[in-house]
């Protein structure tokens, strides 16, 4: 008997084992669908209303053969995205699915927008989500109305999402966008990125039995769908190399790890692309000390595809230069703690100072902490992005504002000055088989990056939780998931140890510093075009010859141009363009602020999506402009002078502001004409752009980790942005739009 009670039990608990396997393995769960669009145009007078306002601004600027200007989004996550799906549990305060279907009508009855694109993580994405993200898109666009008039234009892409663990190995994350939605057109699968990021979707929190165990227990339905979707890609196999890509089988995905082979691929497939850097200063995932300089470097860029770049999202602004570092490093390559400065306090440096000031609260000696601060600053620089892990027990707020940019306009977190987007333009790479210097020739635009399927949520400083990337309170995390979302509580430790994330338990985001992050999410920019028309060629056109500008999220008007450029007298160089000339260069800048928003949504949107879809998709709160233009207070001018030679100081190149003109806040815009009389006499090329900057405004966030700060500017304490989702951190900020540059070469003698 007993022996038959022994079986039975073995019997049982391999039943039960199996049966938690199952469940780990999403067995419960529901897959994540794509959505449905609602069957319904955008109102067609609203359409003409918006190109109408447009014409007329242009009009009182005295534009001479003004292009329509259309506002779209380039960067919008749904919950086919691994960290969006994330996010939306309910136990991380999210709001469920938000499917790309979410995202369509978010653009059409929410925000309004001409134009946007749709850019999961690659590296999440099953051929099956894919399928259904292009039929997704395909029936966004027939609902919209093709031809010339449609009231929003979709664009098909993904996000090629690279984590490199040092600088040299680092390129971060590229927008694809894809012009055409055919067969034959389009890849069969996005192309997504090896190496740290793949290994956070490769790292199913809910792999074995335990896991099953706990969702048993919680017995909560999101949860179960979350299972489903990492087991459906943990059974894909990585597509072989050296196999032309349309010959591929159906069920891989396409990965490669760096932008040569990515453009190699883009190459292979012969769709028309384009690739849009993004988050290049992002701190929270790239390693101190990254440079994008070593980008210039042969085929790690593509000089006709890599024509954009993201200078602001719902991430912060990633504009400015400035010229200290998180880190240095030695001949040797040795990470080195640079001392605080009047306008920066390194990370590394401020663990020495709490690992100091414990220490001697400990009682121990003021030679023993001294000591062990030198230890805790090399430890925090060695570590690189884990900085904030080589002290146990520190709470967010007391790395007060280390590591941010005290003097920008709402920075990104953790700022990265070798990718701002200022740096980058003054770099030159001189191994070239002519006499000419490589340069990178960005437009710059901005987008939103928000992960709840709303692109282009800039309109209004409202729903920090669901506008931006901010998360409310969580009912409390699982044990499967907490490695994947936070570091245990430990005690405070008047010592440094070091940190290796190699060899680390923790995982994913646990890796990174979360909760001051949370202080800098806003809501996102949008991107201009200036087009001939509103068709998806006439958008593409516009985005290809960079005739682009970026705003920090309301629609401002801008127009910049050359307008004295060698040749015919009425021909001008709009921004985006690139003219050679030994002639000091004349240029005309006219800006027109956005519209005042009303409460609410127009009754286009309510009558459109039903009071259940518009509370669930637009949160209640959509673009409603009023009758009023906001004021442009002034322009701000930006010269810079590229490297002419192999290792000449980046600094003296950026002079930012070179030139500002003050506005006298008329609601009909503002215009000025000026020209650089150095540009003859100094004989060297030179980058030109504008700020227009608007009357200050309140936004989500603006005041960073929001500092009290002493005669000297040095922080005290902070009041970070918590998890209350009633509480937006409003801030001012001045509200702004950055054109795209205009590059003068000096013509050089024959």
């Amino acid at each position: 008997m007993s022996r038959i009670l022994a079986i039975v039990a073995i019997a049982l608990l391999v039943v039960l084992g199996l049966w938690l396997r199952f469940v780990a393995r999403g067995g419960l769960g529901e897959h994540e669908s794509p959505g449905h669009v609602t069957e319904r145009m955008r109102s067609a007078a609203q359409v003409a209303e918006t190109t109408a306002e447009v014409a007329l601004a242009a009009n009182e600027m005295l534009v001479s053969r003004p292009k329509q200007i259309l506002f779209g989004d380039l960067h919008v996550h749904t919950t086919f995205s691994f960290d969006a799906f994330m996010l939306s549990l309910p136990l991380q305060g999210g709001e469920g699915s938000h499917p790309p279907a979410d995202a369509c009508d978010f653009a059409r009855f929410c925000s309004a927008l001409d134009f946007w694109s749709i850019n999961d993580h690659a590296e999440s994405i099953t051929p099956r989500h894919w399928a259904e993200t292009v039929e997704t898109i395909r029936a966004c666009d027939a609902v919209a109305g093709q031809g010339a008039v449609p009231d929003t234009v979709p664009f098909l892409g993904w996000e090629w999402t690279q984590v490199g663990a040092t600088p040299a190995t680092h390129y971060g994350h590229k927008n694809v966008v894809l012009r055409d939605l055919e067969d034959g057109e389009i890849p069969r699968r996005p192309i997504g990125a090896t190496g740290a990021t793949r290994r956070i979707v490769d790292a199913n929190p809910f792999g074995g039995p335990a896991s099953g165990a706990v969702l048993r227990a919680r017995d909560d339905e999101r949860l179960h769908d979350l299972a489903r979707f990492f087991a459906e890609r943990q059974d894909l196999e990585i597509c072989p190399l050296g196999v032309p890509v349309r010959e591929l089988p159906d069920e891989c995905v396409e990965m490669v790890e760096t932008p040569d082979l990515l453009f190699e691929k883009l190459d292979d497939w012969d769709v028309a692309s384009i690739v849009i850097p993004h988050g290049t200063t992002w701190g929270f995932y790239t390693p101190p000390g990254s440079d994008w300089a070593k980008q210039l470097d042969g085929p790690l860029h593509d000089d006709a595809r890599q024509t954009l770049l993201e200078v602001f999202s719902g991430h912060g602004n990633s504009e400015v230069y400035r010229d200290w570092r998180a880190v240095r490093f030695d001949d040797e390559g040795r990470a080195i703690c640079p001392e605080p400065t009047a306008d920066y306090l390194p990370t590394c440096w401020r663990a020495g100072e709490i690992v100091q000031a414990r220490c001697l609260a400990d009682g121990e000696s003021e030679e023993t902490c001294a000591e062990r601060a030198v230890v805790a600053r090399q430890n925090a620089a060695d570590a690189g992005q884990q900085a904030h892990l080589t002290v146990a027990g520190v709470e967010a707020a007391e790395w007060l504002d280390a590591g941010q940019c005290r003097d920008c306009e709402r920075p990104a977190f953790n700022y990265r000055p070798g990718g701002a987007a200022q740096y980058i333009m003054a770099l030159s790479n001189f191994d070239t088989p002519d006499e000419s210097p490589r340069r990178f020739r960005f437009g710059f635009m901005a987008s939103s990056d928000n992960h709840f399927a709303r692109p282009g949520t800039g309109y209004k400083p409202v729903h920090r939780v669901g506008f931006t990337e901010s998360r409310a309170n969580p009912q409390g995390t699982p044990s499967a998931l907490q490695s994947a979302i936070a570091p245990p509580k430990e005690a405070p430790a008047s010592e440094s140890r070091r940190f290796d994330a190699a060899r680390s338990d923790l995982q994913g985001f646990a890796l990174m510093e979360m909760e001051r992050q949370a202080s800098f999410f806003t809501t996102g920019g949008l991107v201009a075009a200036h087009a001939e028309d509103r068709s998806r060629a006439g958008i593409w056109d516009a985005l290809e010859r960079r005739e682009v500008y970026g705003t920090s999220g309301p629609r401002i008007l801008l127009w910049f141009d050359l307008i004295n450029p060698p040749g015919t007298s009425a021909r001008t160089i709009p921004m985006g363009g690139e003219v050679e000339t030994r002639q000091n260069p004349i240029f005309q800048v006219r800006a027109v602020g956005s519209f005042e928003q009303q409460p609410g949504c127009p009754e286009d949107s309510a009558t459109a999506l039903g009071p259940e879809r518009l509370a669930h998709v637009c949160k209640g709160e959509c673009y409603n402009p009023s009758p009023t233009r906001r004021p442009i207070t002034r322009i701000e001018v930006v010269r810079i002078r590229p490297q002419n030679a192999p290792g000449e100081p980046i600094a003296p190149l950026i002079e930012d502001p070179w030139r500002v003109f003050e506005c006298d806040g008329g609601r009909e815009g503002c215009a000025v004409t000026f020209d650089d009389p150095d540009y003859a006499e100094a004989a060297r090329d030179a980058v030109y752009y504008v700020r227009a900057i608007e009357a200050e405004a309140m936004a989500i966030n603006a005041g960073g980790v929001r500092c009290r700060r002493d005669g000297s500017g040095r922080c005290l304490e902070t009041d970070l942005c918590r998890g209350d989702a009633s509480d937006d951190c409003l801030a001012p900020h001045e509200p702004r739009a950055w054109s795209s540059p205009i590059f003068v070469d000096y013509a050089r003698a024959d």
